[in-house]
C-alpha cells in the first residue's frame, strides 16, 4: 500500500508543479477547444476520432472529449488456464468500463466486472469449484501530456488504484495500485504503433506486502478495409512476488469494426506463449461515445 500511495502522491505532486508536458499539451491545442470542460462540453462537429482502450490489453493515450460519456465493454471474455494441478476457466459478462471526458487532455474511468465466474478442476482428484461474484473495482485517470488531436506521436500517464470488492476466489481482497503509460507513434502507410509499460504495486501472496509488478507491450494495428482493424500484439509481465516469481508472455490479436463513428464492435484471441500464461482467453466487445 505504501507503494501504491508513493506512486499516486509522486504524479500528483508532479502534475501539480507544472508539468512540462502538460503545459505543452495545452498550448499546441489548435483546435480552439481550450475552454471546453466536464460543464462546457466539445461540440458535436469538433469532436477527435472516435478512440477506445479496446480489443487488445493495450491502452491509447488519447482521451475522451470534454464533457462527454463513453464506455467500453467485453460482452463476454472467456479465459483458460492450464496448470500442474488442473485447469481454471474463467468467465466475466459483462465487464464494463465507464469514461468521462472532464477536460481537453483529462478523462476519469471506472470499470468492474458485473459478473465473474471462475471454475477450477483437479483431474487427479476429480475435486472441482465454481465461484461467482462481481469483480474487483477500478478507478483510473487518463492524462494526456501530448498529441491528443493527432500528431506523430502521442504519450499519456495512466494512474489507477483497484478497490477490493471481489468474494475471495476471484480477488485477493487487497487495495493495490499502479501506472500506466501508453505511447503512440505513427509510422508508414498508416500503420500505428502502440507501447505500453506498466507499474504495479500488488500484494504478496502470503503476508501483507507489497511487491512490485512489470508489464510491457508492443501492439502493431492497421485498417484492413474500410472501418475495419487489425491487431497484433506481444505482451509481457514480470510479477516479482517474493514467494513466487512469474513471468508471463502473450501473443494477441484482434479485430475491430467501427459501425458508426461512435460505435465499435471488436473480437479477440491472446494465445499464452509459457506455461504461467493463460493458454487461451477469447472475447468479443462493444464500445460507444455519447
Amino acid at each position: 500500500m505504501r507503494i501504491a500511495s508513493s506512486v499516486a502522491a509522486g504524479v500528483w505532486v508532479w502534475l501539480s508543479a507544472g508539468v512540462p508536458g502538460v503545459a505543452l499539451a495545452q498550448s499546441a491545442d489548435t483546435s480552439g477547444r481550450i475552454q471546453y470542460s466536464l460543464f462546457n462540453p466539445v461540440p458535436g462537429d469538433k469532436m477527435d476520432e472516435f478512440t477506445t482502450d479496446r480489443p487488445t490489453k493495450a491502452d491509447v493515450p488519447f482521451t475522451v472529449d470534454a464533457g462527454h460519456f463513453q464506455y467500453e465493454t467485453d460482452l463476454v471474455n472467456f479465459t483458460n488456464q492450464i496448470g500442474s494441478s488442473g485447469h481454471t476457466d474463467t468467465l466475466l459478462a459483462p465487464n464494463p468500463t465507464f469514461k468521462l471526458g472532464v477536460t481537453n487532455t483529462v478523462d476519469l474511468e471506472v470499470s468492474v466486472a458485473l459478473i465473474s465466474r471462475v471454475h477450477a478442476f483437479s483431474p487427479a482428484t476429480g475435486a472441482s469449484s465454481t465461484i461467482w461474484g462481481v469483480g474487483d473495482v477500478y478507478a483510473r485517470a487518463k492524462i494526456n501530456l501530448w498529441g491528443n488531436e493527432g500528431s506523430a506521436t502521442a504519450f499519456a500517464l495512466f494512474p489507477y488504484i483497484k478497490a477490493p470488492s471481489a468474494p475471495p476466489g476471484i480477488g485477493n481482497g487487497a487495495v493495490e495500485g499502479g501506472l500506466i503509460a501508453p505511447l503512440a507513434i505513427a509510422l508508414p502507410y498508416e500503420f500505428t504503433l502502440l507501447i505500453n509499460t506498466e507499474f504495479d504495486a500488488f500484494k504478496d501472496s502470503v503476508g501483507d506486502g507489497r511487491h512490485a509488478n512489470y508489464a510491457n507491450l508492443v501492439n502493431l494495428n492497421h485498417e484492413v478495409i474500410k472501418d475495419v482493424t487489425l491487431y497484433v500484439e506481444f505482451w509481457s509481465d514480470y510479477n516479482n512476488d517474493p514467494v513466487q516469481k512469474t513471468m508471463q508472455y502473450s501473443f494477441d490479436t484482434a479485430l475491430s469494426w467501427t459501425v458508426r463513428p461512435n460505435l465499435q464492435l471488436d473480437i479477440g484471441a491472446n494465445f499464452g506463449l509459457n506455461s504461467a500464461t493463460p493458454n487461451l482467453q477469447l472475447y468479443a466487445g462493444l464500445s460507444q461515445r455519447f
